[in-house]
């Protein structure tokens, strides 16, 4: 008689980091209010600024550096920011609406309770970043290099991730939707716990994605299209 294999144990998802209050920041002390005269300024380096209930429209401040800040109750509505920096930034429900993110830098970011929508975010860099339930919307991520980044309870619709490099990316709790990924490069990019998992184009990039039983069977017959496979029971 053959022995009986032991179930394996069912995964347990680990618990999501959870975002910090503003107090807990280590340079929550040294902040000091923003005193631009609600202008931003191109190539200007913002330091150890706390800009609060701010409203950025259309302003110019390509190049700009915002190093061990914070941005609370923040709008950018339009403008230019391509090639600004983001060095240990703590953003909490700021929303940016239709500004040109390109080719900027983020590192050690948390951004908590935000949104982006129509933004131009394509080669941008991200190392170490975690979005807390943000609500990213018509996003535009192309040729984009992402590192250890993790989208936790957050909204992903028409985000378009194509030619990007993903590696340490991590979905738990988000809601992927119309999420593009075609020529994208995926290095130990871990789908999941995501609550939802909706891909519309580059499922043959998904080389290097973590996906759980379930997910592969609902990506199965998107796959077998992407590979030219022909499924038939006659």
């Amino acid at each position: 008689m053959p022995a009986q294999r032991t179930p394996r144990p069912r995964r347990t998802p680990p618990a999501p980091p959870a975002p910090r209050e503003l107090a807990d920041l280590p340079y929550a002390e040294y902040l000091q209010p923003f005193d631009g005269g609600g202008r931003l300024e191109r190539e200007r380096t913002y330091d150890t600024v706390h800009f609060d209930g701010d409203g950025f429209h259309g302003a110019d401040a390509g190049g700009a550096g915002f190093v061990e800040s914070a941005l609370t109750s923040v709008e950018f509505d339009g403008g230019r920011y391509r090639r600004a920096r983001f060095n240990d930034v703590w953003l909490h429900t700021v929303r940016w609406v239709g500004a040109d993110l390109a080719e900027t830098d983020w590192t050690d970011v948390e951004a908590v309770s935000g949104a982006l929508a129509g933004v131009e975010a394509f080669e941008a860099r991200m190392r170490r970043v975690t979005f807390f339930n943000c609500k990213l919307d018509s996003v535009n991520l192309r040729a984009a290099r992402l590192r250890d980044v993790s989208f936790v309870d957050c909204l992903l619709r028409d985000v378009d991730f194509g030619e990007a490099a993903l590696e340490g990316v991590a979905f738990p709790g988000s809601v992927l939707d119309g999420v593009r990924l075609e020529k994208a490069r995926l290095t130990r990019v871990d789908l999941r716990d995501a609550a939802g998992l909706g891909i519309t184009a580059g499922h043959d990039s998904l080389r290097g994605a973590i996906v759980s039983p379930a997910q592969l069977l609902d990506l199965a017959p998107a796959l077998a299209r992407a590979l030219g496979v022909e499924v038939r029971d006659d």
